[in-house]
């Protein structure tokens, strides 16, 4: 099956890069058609004024994904019982794993060779996540961090209020039953309903990258990293609401450790892919299935607004179809 992966991948990649150089060499002929018909970039308006034509500010290089270093409740679930989740700590291992994953992030970015790179910060509310970002923040001065947003929508899955111990463990031992997607707990939430909140946050978070509201006026910094602070099961919505995956795909992901980071990283084309700074294993290891990965490998190649026409997904909806990813 590996190999079979391994030749899908391969031939997706050349056919994405034979559909690029199609689409870039249309797109060079209809620039040279409007630059030979009208040679200046500035136009004028009807009423006299100067239209100054202006370009897209660069998307940012990576969005990284930080799952928050160990806390309380990681260690002694009866913590929920007495502690409102939102105030939850950080322990001391916690602490120093966030730390450790900023000095992470700071020699990644350090290792591109841009003079001028940036971060800027997305942060759940939670005093857990809020802690972690403290931690992440010490491996950089103050000229290197843009900005920072706290974002309510990243919190973690609503579990309900004050938990009962006993409850709550015969609850989750009904989501298993039930399906980890759809299962809502009593008072709280479903990762259903996670869904609907980042699927929100995802657009604002689009519209900020489209507009480069994380850079200061003029600038147009292509050094500039998103990091997303957050919960483990919020980000793994996330990561399913950006890649379009299945309820199916979602279900099979596994967790990544506290103060552990998924990177999202542009590919050739412009577009994020995980397979740029993470290996097939890594990614098998998360739970990324054959098709999940096959996808991935078109998205190091594809720009923003194409589609995959090929998309290996198409195969769990129609399973008469070949395994195999028919590419256009």
């Amino acid at each position: 099956m590996a190999m079979a992966v391994s030749l899908s991948i391969s031939s997706l990649s050349l056919s994405s890069s034979s559909s690029s150089s199609s689409v870039s060499q249309s797109r060079v002929n209809t620039i040279q058609c409007c630059s030979s018909s009208n040679p200046n970039p500035n136009e004028t308006a009807s009423n006299g004024s100067l239209k100054v034509a202006t370009t897209a500010p660069p998307r940012p290089r990576r969005i990284i994904l930080v799952r928050h270093g160990e806390s309380e409740g990681n260690i002694d679930e009866s913590v929920y019982t007495r502690t409102a989740d939102p105030k939850i700590s950080l322990t001391k291992k916690g602490a120093a794993q966030a730390v450790e994953c900023g000095n992470s992030i700071r020699e990644m970015i350090e290792r591109d060779g841009f003079p001028d790179w940036k971060v800027y910060f997305y942060v759940s509310p939670y005093r857990r996540t809020r802690e972690t970002l403290r931690g992440l923040g010490r491996a950089f001065d103050r000229s290197r961090i843009a900005g920072i947003r706290e974002e309510p929508r990243l919190r973690e899955q609503d579990f309900g209020n004050f938990q009962d111990r006993e409850k709550m463990r015969f609850e989750k031992t009904l989501r298993n039953l039930y399906g980890r997607f759809f299962f809502r707990f009593p008072n709280g939430e479903s990762a259903a309903d996670v869904y609907d909140r980042i699927t929100g946050f995802r657009e604002t978070l689009r519209s900020d990258i489209e507009v480069g509201r994380f850079q200061p006026p003029g600038e147009r910094n292509p050094g500039m990293n998103l990091v997303i602070v957050s919960h483990g099961l919020t980000l793994r919505v996330f990561l399913m609401r950006w890649y379009k995956w299945t309820v199916k795909q979602f279900e099979g992901l596994n967790n990544f450790g506290n103060g552990k980071m998924i990177v999202m990283e542009k590919g050739y084309g412009g577009r994020y892919s995980l397979l740029v700074h993470h290996s097939e294993e890594e990614l098998r290891k998360f739970g990324l299935t054959d098709d999940m990965l096959i996808d991935q490998e078109w998205q190091k190649f594809a720009k923003p607004g194409e589609l995959n026409y090929g998309c290996p997904t198409l195969n769990a909806f129609f399973p008469h179809f070949d395994e195999e990813c028919i590419v256009p």
